[in-house]
């Protein structure tokens, strides 16, 4: 047996009692020395295989898979919540419709109104009991919620979360434990009726059962017929290899023998219950009728109707030859065997018996694997490591609560599918290499929502939203104006910059001349429109000026693990980071200045359900609010009338900030931003790095617009702040403009903090020279 951990059943044994009765057969010992007699040898032997079978089932049986599930679905008047999103997370959950909703997993939907009945989950902090709801739903929220059997008011509850994936033992094996009293009854008698009806009366071994097996199989001139007993079933499952010799069949003669003396029929049926194979997938193996109700149909064992108890049943002498996914002829076959067999003991009559077998086999389509969300998983995985024993996560059962939200999983891996297909043919004849990955957080407190790695959300390969390095160019411009922006009495968004050539020196000592986006040069720029237009030249001068060093540090402020070369290439986006790093310096943007950094786990929990580790929101560095307000008022400008505007003109009734970036040559396009709820960052670029043809705002900003657009939130904050005023600003100038009669032709309403808006007022006589039009022909030429 590999290292495993307690089992449940060996945690917390019950007492004896019901139709189960605990039987001691004081005589085993005298027949094993009948079978043995004057060998003193075996004597030895039988000693030896007693303290073997002692040593691994009292506990120590099982290697148990770590599981990992997502955040529960928390109810409460007043949420945000519209009853499709509700129906989308209950059928995620395998939650059935029906007309009443009565059942656990089942709900029903009357218009506003959704009637569902959880299922019972132990978290981290206790029991949430099953519950059976009204919950009354009107224009996106939750206005009440009422208890079905008492018709009180419910104010909050949670709804299971759900199962996103496992991490398995080295060896494959896959289960869920169950203790008896959790297995329905008709499971029991069936297994009892189809594979050993004198259970509860012989010893281990059964010769009568041997001889009539043998006969049957004598008469049918091939094997119809077993003779081996559920216990022997066990120690062949348990114990022994599958080998056909004589020798194996005496051990597991002797071994049942055993068991049977040292155990009751109760902790024998609850261990074959739960080591029973039942199922391959891939290289998993399904052991346990507990992990098979979910394999075949991704419901708990308890809500199993009695036709599907009975295939699973069926499956125990031969899972693979009765497979229904492979054979469901042979699989259905079994089944009405396994129902005529109760129809036989007492256990169903013949017309619940006649009901049952007009069903249909009704499992799953596909076998569900290691994770409907791969790329999040393996996030999930690498953040235990950094704690965890691969061995601990493998073996001892843990129960692991993360952050991610379904709905919104699901929502983010339609967009990227869709958007993604519709860019990609910009990408000319290397279209079908196009890669993606997004990254969706929790705008307070840097939970991870969804996770996408892969154009494929489904494949489990390369993850690129977590492993892929790549240079994240004018993705970084952000935070050289933030830095700039603490010191208001130096700069505002105002402040004019020159956008003229400019030659500067690397750190290793070779000359460096930056360039604009379309090659062209404007005199002097407000630090406003260079942040919006995304141009180069301005920013590298602004970063030159008050030190690289600043934005190092601010972006250190805000996460970054590594220390980059001050060098004035850094403030064009010299620097590699996934996409999920990105997200975590725009975190600090979002959340008004405070550094969260991003984290997918809340709680560890172990197989007796104490909590291991628990991870709450954790500031690690704040830059002033006033800042990043202004920073936020410029970047929802991106948005609407620089190289992002394709986000305004598809969610006009939103308020939303962020940055295109593209890097030399279009190898990457990004987007990166928030809204009041959410951060989201989309990277779009080949795996060899060759060129896309794609920027961040023709290639990354549709794909975060189709994102940002189905998550439920809103806009980000405007005005309200007590140290932030706005004022009219020419920006030829960057002076204000006091009077409302004027004639300047570039004009914006821009914030200013801590009485920081220029002194100088604007003075515009008469129309201006030249092409009117040549504000908005520069504002549309640049793409970045």
């Amino acid at each position: 047996m590999p290292r495993s951990s307690r089992s449940r059943s060996s945690r917390k044994r019950r007492p004896a009692g019901g139709w189960l009765r605990r039987v001691l057969r004081a005589g085993t010992w005298t027949l094993l020395g009948l079978l043995l007699a004057g060998a003193g040898v075996g004597v030895l032997y039988v000693q030896n295989l007693d303290r073997e079978i002692r040593a691994q089932f009292e506990g120590q049986r099982w290697a148990l898979p770590a599981r990992v599930y997502a955040r529960p679905l928390e109810l409460y008047p007043g949420r945000h919540l519209d009853r499709e999103r509700l129906v989308t997370e209950l059928e995620a959950l395998n939650y059935q419709r029906s007309g009443q909703g009565a059942r656990a997993g089942e709900y029903a939907v009357n218009d506003g109104t959704v009637a569902l009945t959880t299922r019972p989950f132990t978290f981290g902090d206790g029991p949430e009991p099953a519950r059976s709801v009204r919950v009354q739903m009107d224009r996106g929220h939750v206005r009440s919620i009422t208890d079905r059997e008492t018709g009180d008011a419910v104010d909050l509850m949670r709804v299971e979360p759900l199962l996103i994936g496992s991490i398995y033992p080295t060896h494959g094996e896959d289960r869920v434990v169950v203790d008896l009293d959790e297995v329905p009854p008709a499971l029991i008698g069936a297994l009892i009726a189809i594979e050993d009806r004198r259970f509860m009366s012989h010893r281990g071994v059964d010769p009568a059962g041997i001889a009539r097996a043998a006969w049957a199989n004598l008469r049918a001139g091939r094997t119809v017929q077993g003779g081996s007993t559920l216990t022997q079933q066990l120690v062949k499952n348990f114990y022994l290899t599958r080998e056909q010799t004589l020798s194996r069949k005496l051990n597991e003669a002797v071994m049942a023998l055993i068991l049977e003396h040292r155990y009751s029929k109760e902790a024998i049926l609850e261990a074959y219950v739960n080591e029973v194979f039942l199922g391959q997938a891939g290289e998993r193996a399904i052991h346990g009728f507990g992990q098979a109700a979910r394999f075949y149909y991704q419901r708990p064992l308890n809500e199993l109707r009695l036709d599907q108890l009975a295939l699973l049943v069926g499956l125990a002498r031969g899972a693979s030859y009765y497979d229904p996914r492979r054979h469901p002829e042979r699989a259905r076959a079994r089944r009405d065997r396994v129902l005529n067999a109760m129809h036989e003991t007492g256990l169903a009559d013949a017309d619940t018996v006649a009901t049952a077998r007009g069903m249909p086999l009704d499992v799953s389509p596909a076998m569900p694997g290691g994770s409907r969300f791969p790329a999040f998983l393996d996030l999930v995985r690498r953040e235990l490591r950094a704690e965890y024993a691969d061995e601990d996560l493998r073996s001892d059962g843990l129960r692991i609560f993360t952050s991610l939200d379904p709905v919104i999983q699901l929502a983010v891996e339609e967009r990227v599918r869709e958007e993604v297909a519709a860019v990609a043919p910009r990408a000319g004849e290397h279209a079908e290499d196009l890669q993606a990955a997004a990254v969706v957080t929790d705008a307070r407190s840097g939970e991870v929502l969804a996770l996408v790695g892969d154009r494929n959300p489904a494949y489990p390969g390369f993850n690129r939203a977590v492993e892929a390095r790549r240079q994240i160019g004018s993705l970084v411009k952000p935070f050289v104006y933030l830095a700039a922006l603490t010191n208001p009495r130096r700069y505002t968004l105002a402040s004019l910059l020159e956008d003229r050539p400019v030659t500067l020196q690397l750190a290793h000592g070779e000359p460096w001349t930056p360039r604009n986006f379309d090659r062209e040069h404007r005199g002097e720029v407000t630090a406003w429109e260079a942040l919006v237009q995304s141009y180069n030249v301005p920013t590298v001068r602004l970063a030159d000026r008050m030190g690289v060093s600043q934005l190092v540090e601010i972006l250190q402020t805000f996460g970054l693990q590594a220390t980059p070369a001050p060098n004035p290439s850094l403030a064009l986006g010299a620097l590699e980071l996934s996409p999920l790093q990105v997200a975590g310096l725009y975190q600090g943007l979002a959340s008004g200045g405070y550094a969260t950094g991003t984290r997918a786990i809340r709680d560890v929990l172990d197989a007796d359900d104490e909590v291991l580790s628990h991870y709450g929101l954790e500031l690690r560095g704040a830059v002033p609010d006033g800042a990043v307000r202004l920073l936020g008022e410029a970047l929802h400008d991106v948005t609407v009338d620089g190289t992002g505007r394709v986000i305004g003109q598809r969610l006009p009734q939103r308020r939303l900030a962020g940055k295109t970036g593209t890097t030399n040559d279009f190898r990457d396009a990004w987007f990166a931003g928030y809204d009041d709820r959410h951060v989201g960052v989309v990277w779009l670029g080949m795996d060899d790095n060759r060129a896309t043809g794609l920027t961040g705002g023709s290639g990354a900003a549709p794909v975060w617009a189709g994102i940002m657009g189905e998550l439920p939130g809103g806009s980000i904050e405007h005005g309200r702040h007590p140290s932030i005023e706005y004022h009219e600003i020419d920006l030829e100038s960057g002076a204000r403009i006091v009077d409302g009669d004027h004639a300047c032709e570039r004009v914006r309403r821009l914030p200013f903090w801590q009485n920081s808006a220029p002194e100088a007022v604007a003075e515009c006589e008469g129309e201006a020279d030249g092409d009117a039009g040549g504000w908005f022909g520069r504002m549309f030429r640049n793409q970045d």
